[in-house]
């Protein structure tokens, strides 16, 4: 089976599964999902009013001025884009063609809630938000997954580290 027709074949699916969610969750009980018993669960200790924020978006949301995420690959894009705390509505798009990302793009909030997370700080209900945030573009298989984990995450984490974020607040798209 050629790229362009598998990856018309799975941007159906996927489609699908947004248009009718029975679908999607039957899906889900026979798909191919790796599970992790190490997933690295840590409970909240501190309240919102002392907690910073990193935001972390599988929606294909990236910066105008950045490459966008590979859509032609029918096994998507493993790689991050950073987005500043400070980017606005206009400075943002979505690259990705798995989902109706239409009322995202009227309000990126949909997806990635930075300015409501800015609207938390202003109110005292949050302590900060990291100066960065981070995308993917949700859509990841074949041998993508590999260096997904091996590469890409290891160096996700280490930057996310190092702004010292108390919670990571995931949205998937």
């Amino acid at each position: 089976m050629n790229n362009s027709f598998r990856q018309r074949i799975t941007v159906l699916f996927a489609r699908a599964f947004t248009r009718w969610p029975t679908l999607g969750r039957l899906w889900s009980k026979v798909a191919p999902i790796k599970v992790s018993a190490d997933i690295p669960w840590i409970p909240m200790l501190k309240s919102l009013s002392d907690s910073s924020v990193c935001l972390i978006t599988t929606g294909g949301l990236h910066m105008k001025a950045d490459v966008p995420f590979n859509v032609d690959d029918p096994q998507g894009d493993p790689t991050f884009r950073l987005i500043p705390s400070t980017a606005t509505q206009g400075e943002l798009k979505i690259t990705h063609n798995y989902y109706d990302h239409a009322d995202a793009d009227r309000d990126f909030n949909i997806i990635f809630p930075l300015e409501r997370m800015r609207e938390l700080k202003a109110a005292g209900v949050l302590y900060g938000v990291t100066p960065t945030h981070y995308s993917f573009m949700g859509h990841i298989d074949g041998p993508h997954v590999a260096r997904l984990e091996d590469e890409i995450l290891p160096v996700l984490l280490e930057r996310i580290r190092s702004e010292q974020p108390d919670f990571v607040f995931l949205t998937p798209s």
